[in-house]
């Protein structure tokens, strides 16, 4: 079990790291914006089921889940927002 839970960790940081390097390599915020919601999903995915994992069905198992998805939901509605803001802001500029 504790394997599981180190290799789901591992994947969660492996991706994060990824997510960096997407980062830094592509040229445009919009493009940007992509990366930043891939790596809330992936490794917050990851890391949620290490807990699930680690806890079984508990309280804090519920709210590990509930807390990944307000986050994934948040981070949807930040990117769109986000993304809005940069499509007017690049419509202005022309």
């Amino acid at each position: 079990m504790n394997l599981a839970i180190d290799a789901l960790l591992a994947f969660a940081v492996l991706m994060t790291w990824i997510g960096v390097l997407a980062f830094l390599r592509l040229r445009t915020n919009f493009e940007r914006l992509h990366v930043i919601t891939f790596v809330n999903i992936v490794a917050g995915a990851a890391i949620t089921a290490a807990a699930v994992l680690h806890d079984g069905s508990s309280g804090r198992t519920f709210k590990c889940i509930f807390i990944w998805l307000v986050i994934a939901t948040a981070g949807a509605l930040l990117s769109h927002a986000t993304s809005r803001a940069l499509h007017l802001r690049e419509g202005e500029r022309r």
